[in-house]
This record gives C-alpha cells, sequence and structure tokens, in this order.
C-alpha cells in the first residue's frame, strides 16, 4: 500500500518522541498566523456593505445599489469594483508568496512569519486611518504581502515541528485559527455596524492589528525548525532543537534523515527550476490541484446564501448576524473534530467522507431552492421549509470544515522534500490566492446566470475532486515528512515518475529496488 508506515532500520516504525508542552506552545503561538487571514476573509464583506463606508468611499456603488429594488434573490447587487478591492488582497498575497519563499528559505521560518504579522500591522494601522480610496488600496495590499507571508510560512512550520504522528493535528490548529478569525470578524461587523456616527468601519478594519499583533509578538519568541536550522548549516543547534521539541535524547534517527535531507537540498541552488523536474511531478501536482480544488467546493456560494435564509426563518434584522454566528460556530467545532480525527483516520479517509457529506448536501440544498426559486430567483419560503435548507448548509460547512478546509492547507505543506519545500508551499499559496480572487470576481454573475444550477456546478466538481482523491492522493498520516518520498515512490501512478537511484533517506531499508512498506 502507498499509504503504508515507514519501516526504518532500527526496525520502528516511527520516530521516538512525544507531545512536549515546548512543542504544543510553539505550534499554538505559530498557528495564530491563520488569525490574520480568517480575520479579514470575515471583516471584509461586512464593511463593504456597511452604508457609511460605501458613501465614504465609493458613492457611486452606495447610489447604484440603493436603487436596485430588484426582489430577485439570485441576481443581487454586483460591484466589479468593490468586490475588486475586497480581491486586491488576494493578488497581493500571490505576489508575496513567492518572494516569502526566499526569506523562509534563507533566513527561516520564523522571520517569515514575523514580517508577515508587522506587515499586516502597518496595513491595519493605514486602513483603519484612511481618508481617501489610496490609502485603502494602499493599506489591503499591505494586509495582502502579510497574508502571503504568513500562508507560506505557517504551515510548513507546523509540520516540521510536530512530531509524525501528531503532524495532522498540530498543522489542523492553523485552519482552526483561520476559522476562529472568521467568527471573531463577523461578530466584530456586527457590533461595529451599530456604531452611531458611521465611524464603524474604522473599528472592523483598526482591529486587524489584534492578530497581527499576536503573530508579529509570538513570532519573536518561536524557535526556528530542526529542518530549517540543519539546511542553513546551523548542526548542533538544530539537534538540541530537535532533543527538545522531542522531549528524548534518542533522536539520531530523526536527525539523520534531516541530514540526508539538507545534503540532498544544498545539491539545489535554484528550487524554481527543479520543482519542475520529473521526479517532483507528483508533489507539483498536489501543490497546484489541491488549492484548485479547495476552492472550487463551492464553500462560497453556500456563505452567501446563508443570510437570505436566515432572514426568511424570521431572525429579521439580526439574519446576517445569525447566520454569520450559527455557520462560524459549525466551521470552528467541525475544525476541531478534524483535530482529533485527522491522525487516527488518515487525511484520505477526511477528504473521501467530506466529498461525499458536501455532495449529498449540494444537490439538497440546490434541489431544495429550485423547487421554491424557480429560475426567476423569487419565493416566500416557510419557516420549516427554510429550516431544512439551512440544516444541510451547516451540514455542508461541517463537512467542508472538518475536510478540504484544513486538508488543503495541511496535505501541501507535509509532502514537498526540503530542497523544494518553501517553492512548494509558495505555490500551493499562489493557487490558492489566484482561485480566491477568480472566484471571488465570478461568483455573483454566475449565480445570476447558473441561479440554482450554481449548486449543481460546485458539485460536479466535488465529485471530480473526490474521485481524484481516490485515485491520485496516497496516504501520509503517520509517515515522517523527510520520508515522504517513500509514500510516492510506493504509489500506483506516481512511482513510476521517481527512480530508485532517486531516493534518498537516511533509515529506509531498500529491497528489490523498491522501498519496504508494512
Amino acid at each position: 500500500m502507498a499509504g503504508g508506515a515507514i519501516v526504518n532500520t532500527s526496525g520502528g516504525k516511527d520516530y521516538p518522541g512525544k507531545m512536549t508542552a515546548f512543542v504544543l506552545m510553539t505550534c499554538l503561538v505559530a498557528a495564530t498566523g491563520g488569525l490574520i487571514f480568517g480575520y479579514d476573509i470575515g471583516i471584509s464583506g461586512g464593511v463593504t456593505s456597511m452604508d457609511s463606508f460605501l458613501l465614504k468611499f465609493f458613492p457611486s456603488v452606495y447610489r447604484k445599489e440603493k436603487a436596485d429594488k430588484s426582489t430577485n434573490q439570485y441576481c443581487k447587487f454586483d460591484s466589479q469594483l468593490l468586490t475588486m478591492f475586497t480581491s486586491s488582497l488576494y493578488l497581493a498575497a500571490l505576489v508575496a508568496s513567492f518572494f516569502a519563499s526566499v526569506v523562509t528559505r534563507v533566513l527561516g521560518r520564523k522571520w517569515s512569519m514575523f514580517g508577515g504579522g508587522i506587515t499586516f500591522l502597518i496595513g491595519a494601522a493605514i486602513n483603519g486611518a484612511a481618508v481617501n480610496v489610496f490609502m485603502l488600496i494602499l493599506g489591503r495590499i499591505l494586509l495582502g504581502i502579510g497574508v502571503g507571508f504568513a500562508n507560506q510560512s505557517v504551515p510548513v512550520y507546523l509540520s516540521e515541528m510536530a512530531p509524525a504522528r501528531l503532524r495532522g493535528m498540530l498543522n489542523i490548529g492553523f485552519q482552526l485559527m483561520i476559522t476562529i478569525g472568521i467568527l471573531a470578524a463577523n461578530l466584530i461587523n456586527y457590533g461595529a455596524a451599530k456604531i452611531k456616527g458611521g465611524w464603524g468601519w474604522r473599528v472592523s478594519l483598526a482591529l486587524a492589528a489584534v492578530p497581527a499583533g499576536i503573530i508579529t509578538l509570538g513570532s519573536l519568541f518561536l524557535p526556528d525548525t530542526p529542518n530549517s536550522l540543519i539546511d542553513r548549516g546551523h548542526e548542533e543547534k538544530a539537534k538540541s532543537m530537535l532533543r527538545k521539541i522531542r522531549g528524548t535524547d534518542d533522536i539520531q534517527l530523526e536527525y539523520n534523515d534531516l541530514l540526508v535531507a539538507s545534503q540532498e537540498s544544498k545539491i539545489v541552488e535554484h528550487p524554481w527550476r527543479n520543482i519542475i523536474m520529473r521526479k517532483y511531478r507528483p508533489q507539483l501536482t498536489m501543490a497546484i490541484l489541491i488549492p484548485f480544488f479547495q476552492q472550487l467546493t463551492g464553500i462560497n456560494v453556500i456563505m452567501f446564501y446563508a443570510p437570505v435564509l436566515f432572514k426568511t426563518i424570521g431572525f429579521g434584522s439580526d439574519a446576517s448576524l445569525m447566520s454569520a454566528v450559527i455557520s462560524g460556530l459549525v466551521n470552528v467545532f467541525a475544525t476541531l473534530l478534524s483535530i482529533f480525527t485527522v491522525d487516527k483516520l488518515g487525511r484520505r479517509k477526511l477528504l473521501l467522507f467530506g466529498g461525499a457529506q458536501m455532495l449529498i448536501c449540494q444537490i439538497i440544498v440546490g434541489t431544495l431552492i429550485a423547487i421554491k426559486f424557480g429560475t426567476n430567483g423569487e419565493a416566500h419560503l416557510s419557516k420549516l421549509y427554510a429550516g431544512a435548507v439551512v440544516l444541510f448548509i451547516c451540514l455542508y460547512v461541517a463537512g467542508f470544515a472538518w475536510s478540504w478546509g484544513p486538508l488543503g492547507w495541511l496535505v501541501p505543506s507535509e509532502i514537498f522534500p526540503l530542497e523544494i519545500r518553501s517553492a512548494g508551499q509558495s505555490i500551493n499559496v499562489a493557487v490558492n490566492m489566484f482561485f480566491t480572487f477568480v472566484i471571488a470576481q465570478v461568483f455573483l454573475a454566475m449565480l445570476c446566470h447558473m441561479k440554482f444550477g450554481l449548486f449543481y456546478f460546485f458539485g460536479g466538481w466535488v465529485v471530480l475532486m473526490t474521485i481524484f482523491v481516490a485515485l491520485f492522493l496516497p496516504e501520509t498520516k503517520n509517515v515522517p515528512i523527510e520520508e515522504m518520498v517513500i509514500v510516492w515512490k510506493g504509489h500506483w501512478f506516481w512511482g513510476s515518475f521517481i527512480r530508485d537511484d532517486e531516493v534518498h533517506v537516511g533509515n529506509i531499508e531498500m529491497g528489490n529496488g523498491k522501498p519496504t512498506t508494512v
């Protein structure tokens, strides 16, 4: 089996080591890098719907929106200018992730996190004090750079610090912080919108400085990963750090693997040129397709519809808050479920079951909306009917939050060999940001034209990604990060891309030209 456990020459299946308080604290602090991304996702939509914000910066958009009296629930008011403002962050993050790759490799993971935090902090200050569109856009670009650096370095840091058998749990801390950031931002938006005097948007935007301050200060106290230390020539420091994070002196096997990975890494002068080599084709494919698929799960269309349905159930003016809080809580708790199951059940099972759950819910929600809204987009739903739709929306959000949500970040961060890890993670972030940008730009237009068919459209993509996982993604749970090449070599499809002489791992038995797995 491609996902089998690795046989070390010592006869064991895993490196010695346990979850130490030191590792837990460092991973918890590093994971707070997810707060800045989550906070921004949650804050943007709320701020751009505040009248005082639109009047100050986008008066033409405000006038058009107020003139739009349509009750069609498919064709809501769509301003490309406003969407472009929100999405500019994703383009900045896309570009920044490539620069972050160099910083992460040359200076270490923690300084990339620090750079992301401080840039996001400056962006938050500029946005909170904005008096014109130029300041808004400048702040937005700085926020994007901060997100690009944090999203590039944090998942890699978590995957390198964690013991192999707990890597999934600790890495998903990043996604958990994203969901907490979204929930906090939604609550802040709700309160800020009620501030008299029309300056609530400033509070929402400026409070982004809080999560930025947490990761900026936190990163100063973080140690560097043994993988990064050894790659930069600090071998004794790496050995000492390995003892500290594993809570044992018996670290020679893992240290040997790190040495071999580092020697391989030093041969590679141009990771961007090397990453397109045939032997890295499996990892490169995953770094492109996993974030691509994550954005095509349809989470956007579901989250968009939630406030409309909550209003129908009878929450009235508090509909958007209830929608945000309920879906936000489902998001957080389902991510917690993922944290406690990912290293037991494995990545593949979560992605396959999550995919099936999302598909069923999409078909049901699409059909329920089609029955009532038809193609004209106007209908009156009974509370019971709307309640059924909301239930399946929550089940869908849960399916996403314990599968493609967290694993879209976990899997790419753990599959790359050291020599191309920073470049690989940059590609992952860039693809994620690019398709987040594209879908944000075209989503409302697609909804208007495809109507309830949009649920089926994304459902089709979920079918495709679930089949892809079933056939092409090997199981990576419990596999030491520097031995991951063995998993690819043992896979029915990807194995042919890697020659026997390209497998260089410290403690693996090779037999008959094949890695031994159990």
